[in-house]
């Protein structure tokens, strides 16, 4: 977050993320991360930054890969930006690209649970309402914004945008956004990858944050007994409404706060 974020506007983006070994309490992490692309953007004042993180473990492992793109004030407005180069990053990542978890369903209770639908209980198309709402309080989501080391000025410092409001973390809204979606997907053990995710609008204080799935795409059961369920995670403010995700010209509804594509990990009820 220093290196790239610090002077962000706004960051805008996700792609590719994939999930490949497991992470325990106790390890040491570390990240580094590869700028590959660059492009200003028309009003000349800042620029958008693509940059692929790898995440390490203490013996150098990658644990996490991901891109993510940022929307950054240039130093000097009137200094000429280099060529403008835009990555081509994949629209989602195939199953054969998830690194499914080591886990024995043997003794799975899926009373304990709190739900009995598996992972050939739902069907694509299949919209899902979360159902319930969060309130995102000044406090809370400075709180986590610090609890992450997220240094980007623009959490922090309310006279850096014109209207004066502190922007909300993205990362938490994300948060929230996983979070409601238990409420329908109770079984999902783990986010497997990210295939795409949006910023689409700003959230700031005193927001009450909604969520919504669609079912996109279902990847069979291995061996294990673990399938996946590729989902489009949409969290709103109110006024959002399951299953509006886009009006008739293709624009987002002004509602909507995030648009995060994912595989989800998710058992199969035994035969």
């Amino acid at each position: 977050m220093p290196d790239i974020s610090l002077n962000a506007v706004a960051n805008l983006g996700y792609a590719e993320a994939r999930f490949l070994k497991p992470v325990f309490p106790g390890e040491t992490l570390s990240a580094v991360s590869e700028v590959i692309g660059l492009k200003e953007t028309s009003s000349g004042k800042t620029g958008i930054v693509w940059v692929r993180t790898l995440g390490k473990n203490a013996a150098g492992e990658t644990v996490l890969s991901f891109c993510r793109w940022v929307l950054v004030r240039k130093r000097d407005p009137g200094h000429p930006a280099p060529p403008a180069v835009v990555p081509d990053l994949r629209p989602a990542l195939a199953p054969e690209d998830l690194t499914p978890p080591r886990l024995d369903l043997a003794r799975y209770d899926w009373v304990a649970a709190g739900d009995g639908r598996g992972w050939g209980d739902f069907s694509v198309d299949e919209i899902l309402d979360h159902r319930d709402g969060v309130t995102v309080e000044e406090a809370e989501h400075m709180m986590a914004t610090r609890l992450w080391h997220n240094t980007a000025r623009v959490h922090f410092d309310a006279s850096l945008r014109p209207d004066g409001r502190r922007l909300v973390y993205g990362g938490h809204v994300i948060s929230l956004a996983r979070a409601l979606s238990f409420n329908g997907l109770e079984n999902a053990f783990g986010i497997a990858a990210i295939n795409a995710g949006t910023h689409v609008n700003p959230c700031f204080a005193g927001t009450t944050v909604t969520a919504w799935s669609e079912v996109l795409d279902k990847a069979p059961p291995g061996p294990s007994g673990l399938g996946a369920l590729r989902t489009r995670l949409v969290a709103c403010a109110a006024g959002g409404r399951p299953g509006v995700l886009r009006d008739a010209a293709g624009a987002y509804d002004p509602n909507v706060l995030l648009d995060l594509d994912l595989w989800l990990w998710m058992p199969d009820r035994p035969a």
